[in-house]
């Protein structure tokens, strides 16, 4: 269908796939947070008191209320996005009916639905276009060409009006980018890509200057008149933003004080004596009351004034609401539920080289920079220089050896920790509208960094060990090279499966030191007389695998030197060489191969927490 309206040359946005009807009857949440240490009662916390309603198709519905009232809980569980939970700390617990035409919410039907957050999540290194047809490439089907798809990014920018900014970056804090309106609009861009039935919007004007709001509002209004339903969150509209509303929810703590028609709203509350004593806007007069504000402006009677509001929609509005609900259940009655074959909008290996292709363009600015470069080759040469040609030297040998293993278990840990912490809200927001297998995205990201934690380890390696004075051999050094290259692999695994279980990068980094310390002290160089209760921990160290592997590549046991004059001794003698001893290398290349996979399986693990795996 896309492909025939391209070629015709009409607005792809002209008419949904679909209609879908919103009906939502009795929607209760209820938050209950666990008392620690049991001192006092668990406490529960209603957030929505039975909240009803209905969106036809071609009906744009605002969620108004006052901060905390609910707006944005009813919005994400509308959307799909919440349902009852349980944690450690707590549990939510969703009751209610949520219907889209007559059927409950599915990950099918989640594709004919569009969810915009009210923070852009969005990644700032890439431009406009790319941002948008990387978007359409993972979320539009495989039977779309991928000039079709680009034909169709560049029909949303032309519908959102963004050609003028197409070539500038997204930007953030720190990077000079496109405006916030801009910004608003390529999220709204990124699921009209789909030409959603269906599209929620948590505060899209937040931010945003008054002019600018009623553009994007004026947008969203002329998406509906296809037949497309909009439902957004929205906070304090001006009075001509107010009366683009199809339709107002009016919440306060919870409650609903008000559901119909946008232009009957203030009629309506003139009927039950609450009337503006000046000229106002629609919206503000209606946050006001929410709050308990009297007509007069005064506040001393903010809860008798809630709660006779609730009272009035209770007698008044609540049998209109059921009447209406009644009446779509009848319209609806004959459709019968999906039963669509669960599947993806593209292949895996497509979803792969999409995922590949996008994430090398944004970390581009990342790789090799540098600043980078510089501390890679300065620290080298600095090594270097302080183990000049150290051949005789034995002890200085083995420190050399057991530096380059700390170097490359400490930097990747510290780097890889905060890989899936930083994307976390990109992956929970692209993970929630199934654009992709959580297992395509991994082995994406894995790919995509090898280049960066292979290359500076090369190019260290290969400055030290030569300035160093190690064993000169071509099968030394490869050897040696290639030990190194596999630590940093086991290092990054375990940076990733700390930084996939803790996503608080502060208490990871916290984690990440304590763990990597202990490896280090247990790593044979430092301490060789462990106690035997605890020496079941080099086992489990990365650096005693690394540092019994690399020294094989410099010495054997044969290998003697002079431990003071006119007197030799053999190398597997040294403390420092005993404690890793010569022993079983099989065993120990076995062991890192084993921890490279390990390590990397835990952090999908991890990851699976945020989302369904596939």
């Amino acid at each position: 269908m896309m492909e025939a309206e391209l070629a015709g040359g009409d607005s792809i946005f002209s008419k949904p796939r679909r209609s879908l009807t919103l009906k939502f009857e009795d929607v209760v949440y209820k938050i209950k947070t666990n008392a620690p240490g049991g001192v006092q009662k668990d406490s529960t916390r209603i957030v929505l008191h039975g909240v009803s309603g209905v969106v036809r198709p071609g009906e744009m519905l605002a969620l108004l209320g006052p901060s905390g009232c609910g707006k944005t809980s009813l919005l994400t569980i509308l959307g799909g996005r919440l349902t009852s939970t349980g944690t450690k700390s707590g549990k939510s617990k969703v009751t209610g009916s949520i219907a889209f035409n007559g059927c409950p919410y599915s990950s099918s039907l989640s594709r004919s639905i569009g969810f915009v957050t009210q923070d852009d999540v969005l990644y700032p290194h890439l431009t406009v276009t790319e941002t948008l047809l990387y978007t359409a490439l993972l979320r539009l089907p495989s039977s779309i060409p991928r000039k079709d798809k680009a034909a169709i990014a560049e029909a949303v920018m032309t519908e959102l009006g963004l050609l003028t900014c197409r070539d500038s970056i997204i930007g953030n804090s720190e990077t000079r980018g496109v405006s916030g309106g801009e910004r608003k609009r390529v999220s709204i861009g990124q699921e009209l890509l789909v030409n959603p039935s269906l599209l929620f919007l948590d505060e899209p004007t937040s931010g945003l200057d008054s002019t600018t709001a009623e553009r994007i509002v004026s947008t969203l209004l002329n998406l509906t008149n296809g037949g497309r339903s909009v439902v957004m969150s929205i906070h304090q509209p001006s009075s001509h933003i107010f009366y683009m509303f199809h339709k107002v929810l009016l919440l306060s703590d919870g409650h609903p004080l008000y559901f119909g028609k946008g232009s009957s709203a203030m009629d309506y509350f003139a009927s039950v004596g609450y009337e503006p004593s000046v000229l106002m806007n629609p919206c503000d007069f209606l946050l006001n009351i929410a709050n308990g504000v009297s007509t007069d402006g005064t506040v001393h009677d903010r809860d008798e004034i809630k709660t006779a509001l609730v009272s009035a929609y209770n007698t008044q509005l609540k049998n209109l609401v059921q009447e209406e609900l009644e009446e779509v259940t009848r319209e609806l009655r004959e459709n019968e539920p999906e039963n669509k074959k669960e599947t993806w909008s593209t292949s895996w290996w497509n979803q792969f080289t999409v995922l590949l292709e996008r994430g090398l363009k944004e970390r581009r600015h990342e790789a090799f920079n540098g600043f980078k470069i510089t501390q890679v080759i300065v620290s080298s040469l600095l090594a270097g220089l302080l183990w000049f040609q150290s051949q005789g030297h034995i002890l200085d040998q083995v420190g050399l050896v057991y530096f380059i293993v700390g170097a490359w278990v400490f930097t990747p840990i510290s780097e890889a920790i905060f890989t899936f912490p930083q994307e976390r809200e990109m992956l929970s927001k692209e993970r929630s509208s199934r654009m992709y297998r959580l297992s395509s995205y991994f082995m994406a990201r894995l790919v995509g960094d090898l280049p960066m934690e292979l290359i500076l380890p090369t190019i260290f390696t290969t400055i030290t060990y030569w300035m160093g004075g190690l064993k000169p051999t071509a099968l030394s050094y490869i050897t040696f090279l290639i030990i190194t290259l596999i630590t940093v692999l086991v290092s990054q695994g375990l940076g990733l499966t700390i930084g996939a279980f803790i996503m608080d990068m502060r208490k990871a980094a916290t984690f990440a030191s304590i763990v990597t310390l202990c490896f280090m002290l247990a790593g044979g160089f430092f301490v060789q007389k462990v106690p035997a209760f605890i020496a079941w921990i080099k086992y489990t160290s990365i650096f005693f695998h690394a540092f019994k592997l690399m020294l094989l590549t410099q010495f054997t046991p044969a290998d003697v030197f002079e431990c003071s004059r006119g007197q030799t001794c053999r190398v597997s003698d040294l403390p420092q060489v005993k404690a890793v001893g010569f022993e079983h290398k099989e065993l120990n290349i076995i062991v890192m191969l084993v921890m490279l996979v390990f390590y990397r399986f835990l952090a999908y693990l991890g990851l699976m927490r945020l989302g369904v795996s596939g």
